[in-house]
Parts: C-alpha cells; sequence; structure tokens
C-alpha cells in the first residue's frame, strides 16, 4: 500500500471521525497516533532498510498537510515528530529509529526555554537551560515551553547550551520516562486544542552522555539546522501567541 493510500484510509477511519472531539475537549488523539502508526506513517522517513517508508520532507509535507487540515492537533503532534525523526534518523541510534518505523515511538521536541523574569530594560533574561557533565552522565536543567505532545510522546529532542566549547546547542534525546521530567496535569501552552502542547520541567534530568546528538568524528555538527530546515518546510497551524519554531531561545 502507498503512503498516499494508506494516509487516506487513516483520514477516514479515524482521524476525520474524531477531530471534532479534539479540537472541543482538548484531549490527545491518541487514537489517531496509533492509526497512523500502524499505517507506516509515523515512520514514514526512517530509512526502508530498518522498516521505514524510506521517504523524505516532501513527502512529509504532504502527509502533515493533509492531516492538519483534518485535524489541527494531530496535524501540529505530527510535524513536530517528523522535525524531531530527522534529527534521530541522522544521529540516534538503530533501536530507536526501528522503534519509529514500526510505529511505535512517537518524538517530539523541546528546543524553547522560559525564561525567569525580565532583564534591565525589558529584555529577556538569558537562556536558563543548562547541561551539566559528571563523568558519563549529563543533567539537563531547564523548563521548555510550547513543547508539544508534552507529556504523550515517547521521548523529546531536549537542547542546551553548549556542555564543552562549541559554539551550537546541545541537543539531547530524552526518553520520556527519565526520572526528573515533569509535566502539568493540564496543557498550559497556546497549541491547537488536543496538541498536548504544554510546559516540560527538568531539575535535573540525568540522561547518559551518549544521549547527545550531532556529533561527527568527535566533532559537533550543525543538528539543529536540520530541525530548522524540516520545520520551515513542513507546514504549521500557527496562532499570535504560538513560536512558529520554537528556537527563538537558541538564537
Amino acid at each position: 500500500m502507498s503512503y498516499r493510500s494508506a494516509l487516506s484510509y487513516v483520514l477516514s477511519s479515524t482521524i476525520e471521525p474524531s477531530a471534532e472531539q479534539t479540537g472541543a475537549h482538548g484531549r490527545f488523539p491518541r487514537a489517531s497516533v496509533v492509526a497512523l502508526g500502524e499505517a507506516g506513517l509515523l515512520g514514514l522517513t526512517v530509512s526502508a532498510h530498518l522498516g521505514g517508508g524510506g521517504l523524505g520532507l516532501v513527502e512529509a509535507a504532504e502527509v502533515v498537510t493533509e492531516v492538519s487540515r483534518a485535524c489541527p492537533a494531530t496535524g501540529t503532534v505530527l510535524r513536530s515528530h517528523y522535525a524531531a525523526a530527522a534529527l534521530i534518523e541522522a544521529y540516534g541510534t538503530p533501536w530507536v529509529r526501528r522503534k519509529i518505523a514500526a510505529g511505535h515511538h512517537l518524538s517530539t521536541l523541546a528546543l524553547t526555554d522560559v525564561r525567569d523574569g525580565q532583564g534591565p530594560g525589558g529584555t529577556a533574561s538569558p537562556t536558563v537551560s543548562t547541561a551539566t557533565h559528571t563523568g558519563d552522565v549529563v543533567a539537563l536543567r531547564a523548563r521548555k515551553r510550547n513543547v508539544v505532545a508534552a507529556g504523550e510522546a515517547d521521548s523529546y529532542i531536549w537542547s542546551s547550551r553548549p556542555a564543552d566549547d562549541s559554539d551550537r546547542p546541545a541537543l539531547w534525546l530524552v526518553p520520556a520516562d527519565a526520572p526528573g521530567l515533569f509535566v502539568p496535569a493540564r496543557p498550559n501552552g497556546a497549541g491547537p486544542r488536543g496538541s498536548g502542547t504544554s510546559t516540560v520541567c527538568a531539575d535535573p534530568v540525568l540522561v547518559p552522555a551518549s544521549a547527545g546528538l550531532g556529533r561527527e568524528g568527535g566533532r559537533r555538527t550543525d543538528a539543529l539546522g536540520t530541525v530548522l530546515e524540516w520545520l520551515a518546510t513542513l507546514p504549521a497551524v500557527v496562532s499570535a501567541t504560538v513560536d512558529p519554531v520554537g528556537t527563538e531561545a537558541l538564537a
């Protein structure tokens, strides 16, 4: 079955019938996410030799467009997942990539820091996200805002200040069940109702140093550029209060 046929089936059987209830009650579209996974659409961009669809950004943008038309919440979740999956595909382990390919792993982005207070002259305070190495363990401390699928995803692409002498932000793959992660009981973000957009807190979250993404030959690459490219191309459902990229804190 082609990805377009699979998408048409999932839209008509699951996403469209539940879209009104998702928006009206603000419930995370879990059934739609499961259906997308079973149809191979969560793993659309994972390499075919790992069981994925082996397709790219153009096809992912098409899927997000069609899903967003039917259900803005599900489209927003899928957009963040595809951007996260692109980074995992480039730098992640085969185990996680296979889980995504099989439709059993939903990832999302946690890139924008909550800033505490205001600096002189009303300017925003400095970014507070940190990563502290102790041997092979890294302690991540931050509050991330407007995280889509907060408390619903299986992993987060998490940004921090550089943990070394690099001038690029560090990116980490943080499992949702990592001790120390906290998500409010009710979503408090500005995304479409039902998208689970909320704050995610780490105080701290401990991850292995190997959870870092974006290194090749011992040198940090522009991994964030991969995420930005996907976010710039994938269509977004944006309100006036939502940062459509979610990366201004990384500038």
